[in-house]
């Protein structure tokens, strides 16, 4: 596997063991090709982590081995590094880390992290996001240019209501995410609230392309809103982070004129950092903004009071919360179960 090698990452040295273990065997990227990458994109990804309690998707093999999410702090991670402790749906509770510098998303990739999960909170307030995130997911018999159509009416949605501006990139798939800085003045349970009000008004404009039906057997060919990605302990891989797929893509920022012509096969570990030492990180100026979300909550308690529209189903490790609606399938439901 050769011998270990020493990176620097903004004054702060991290060693790497095995730098030449194949990480995706379809393109013969290895550990320090992952390493290397996430310095070429260091204050970007940095950018999209800082401060933020982080999950780490570990594939300590490459893509030919096993995998898992850690979401505890390694007891071997430098002291260096902060935690943040946060509560789970379960209500347990645990130590994540967060990133404050290049060399611990560097550290992180020594052991194998390819995809860096943020939780859409900051470690000095793990219970109000600063972030609203919108996940467009392409469902099958759609692809990243029904993405792409659904995302321009999103960005019509969010200036509507409430003139929020949304930051989109590619989900590393065939997918997209619009990520929206807001103040920290919400719960997580009201900004899940507000991305069904985003989704639903979407689906209005887009019925015959956009859904946000949790149940599979009722999305149909569509791209489906997954409110659920802002539920709490749910994440979406961040800016620059690597996905765990052959050709080793990675989650690409993009400014909106570039959304419709982007093809997300383009942004790989090779080709990202010639993108970004040309362009630098497209979305640096999110941190300079924090929007209202009263408005699309507002459309929330109009979409209850005026359609009958309430909650949505939550997904199924969590507890039963609190005017959600019956958490069974139709199909299911249909026959008595449940």
């Amino acid at each position: 596997m050769g011998d270990a090698v020493e990176l620097e990452a903004a004054g702060r040295t991290v060693r790497l063991s095995s730098p030449d273990k194949i990480f995706f065997p379809e393109r013969g990227f290895t550990k320090l090709d992952v390493a290397q990458y996430y310095l070429a994109v260091g204050d970007g990804i940095l950018r999209a982590l800082r401060n933020r309690p982080t999950t780490l998707e570990r594939y300590p093999d490459g893509m030919s081995g096993e995998s898992f999410f850690q979401k505890r702090a390694p007891k071997n991670m430098p002291d260096w590094i902060p935690t943040a402790h946060i509560t789970f749906p379960s209500g347990r509770s645990a130590d994540e880390m967060c990133p404050t510098e290049v060399a611990a998303v560097v550290w992180a990739a020594q052991f194998g992290t390819l995809t860096f999960h943020p939780w859409p909170v900051r470690r000095d307030d793990v219970d109000h996001p600063d972030e609203l995130r919108l996940d467009l997911d392409p469902q099958p018999g759609t692809d990243y240019a029904d993405a792409v159509r659904a995302a321009h009416e999103l960005r019509a949605v969010l200036h509507e209501y409430g003139d929020l501006r949304g930051w989109p990139k590619t989900s590393g798939g065939r997918g997209l995410h619009v990520f929206v800085p807001i103040e920290r003045r919400w719960t997580f349970t009201q900004v899940r609230r507000a991305a069904i009000a985003a989704g639903r008004e979407l689906e209005r404009r887009m019925p015959d392309q956009v859904t946000t039906a949790w149940w599979k057997e009722e999305r149909g060919e569509k791209i489906f809103v997954d409110y659920n990605q802002t539920a709490r302990d749910r994440t979406i891989a961040s800016a620059y982070s690597v996905r765990p797929r052959p050709h080793a893509p990675v989650s690409a920022p993009l400014r909106w004129d570039e959304v419709g012509d982007a093809r997300p096969r383009d942004f790989d570990i090779a080709t990202m950092p010639r993108r970004y030492a040309e362009l630098g990180d497209v979305h640096a100026d999110m941190d300079d903004h924090a929007f209202s979300l009263e408005a699309l909550l507002e459309l929330a308690d109009r979409d209850e009071h005026d359609h009958g529209l309430g909650d949505l189903p939550y997904p199924p490790e969590y507890p039963k919360m609190p005017g959600e609606p019956k958490r069974v399938q139709p199909s299911r439901a249909k026959h008595g179960d449940g």
